[in-house]
């Protein structure tokens, strides 16, 4: 696997903690599955928090009469001019 050191400083109680749970030889595997973990959670809100914006999005568009009202403009236009499919 291809990866890349880095120095970080831990604070004295964090590191012991760290190293009685992972083991001296682990520390670098277990910060980076912890590491892995916390960034596919974050990325999972962020995309739901898209979606939900997208949703609220659409409703407000839906509900928006001056949009309606241009595009039911646009539909007449269209079906002058012969372009409208039926």
């Amino acid at each position: 696997m291809n990866g890349r050191n880095i120095n970080i400083y831990l604070q004295e109680d964090i590191y012991n903690q760290l190293k009685n749970k992972a083991g001296s030889r682990q520390i670098s595997r277990y910060i980076n599955e912890a590491l892995a973990e916390k960034l596919t959670k974050e990325q999972a809100k962020e995309k739901a928090k898209f979606h939900a914006q997208l949703i609220a999005d659409y409703q407000d568009a839906a509900q928006d009469k001056e949009l309606k009202k241009e595009m039911k403009e646009w539909e007449n236009e269209l079906s002058e001019d012969g372009l409208k499919n039926e």
